[in-house]
């Protein structure tokens, strides 16, 4: 099937586990699709080339850069943004770590970096500082307040694994 580039095309999003019914050109951007059509506006689009990791979003379980990925694209995936970490009215442990830590600095980062690294802990529960840094390094906070956030991500780290000892 050929599709020319300005013609409309009705897509089926599931978002935060709730179906979106959205009509988009095909060069649409996933990023864009989410900020304005679904009103899910904590995905930050930074540097719009996928190196800042501002728009970072879960793609099936996965982190990606919403930037880089056309919203054609996700018809049957699974896509999580950082309105998932706030449903519950409560902040996750990664979330509360960073606001007690100031690795929060302007925020515009942060909902990258939330979608980032609570994967990457998901992967790996047991960090060192070391560990956290790499993973970071996707991802480009302007305010260069890493060291708060590297500590609040340990921080986070040790809670999930309290919480997991304690069976929560």
């Amino acid at each position: 099937m050929i599709v020319e580039a300005y013609e409309r095309l009705p897509i089926a999003l599931t978002v935060n586990g709730r179906s979106y019914d959205v009509t988009v050109e095909p060069r649409r951007l996933l990023s864009d699709v989410l900020r304005e059509d679904c009103g899910l506006t904590g995905t930050h689009v930074g540097c719009e080339h996928g190196v800042c990791g501002a728009c970072t979003v879960l793609i099936d379980g996965r982190p990606a850069r919403s930037c880089l990925t056309y919203a054609v694209q996700m018809q049957g995936a699974s896509i999580t943004t950082i309105e998932h970490h706030g449903a519950s009215g409560e902040l996750s442990a990664l979330q509360q770590a960073l606001h007690e830590r100031h690795g929060l600095q302007c925020g515009f980062c942060t909902p990258g970096i939330v979608m980032t690294m609570q994967a990457w802990l998901d992967e790996n529960p047991e960090p060192t500082e070391e560990g956290v840094r790499e993973a970071l390094s996707g991802n480009i906070c302007r305010c260069t307040g890493y060291q708060n956030i590297v500590d609040a991500v340990l921080v986070a780290a040790g809670r999930q694994a309290d919480m997991r000892k304690a069976g929560k």
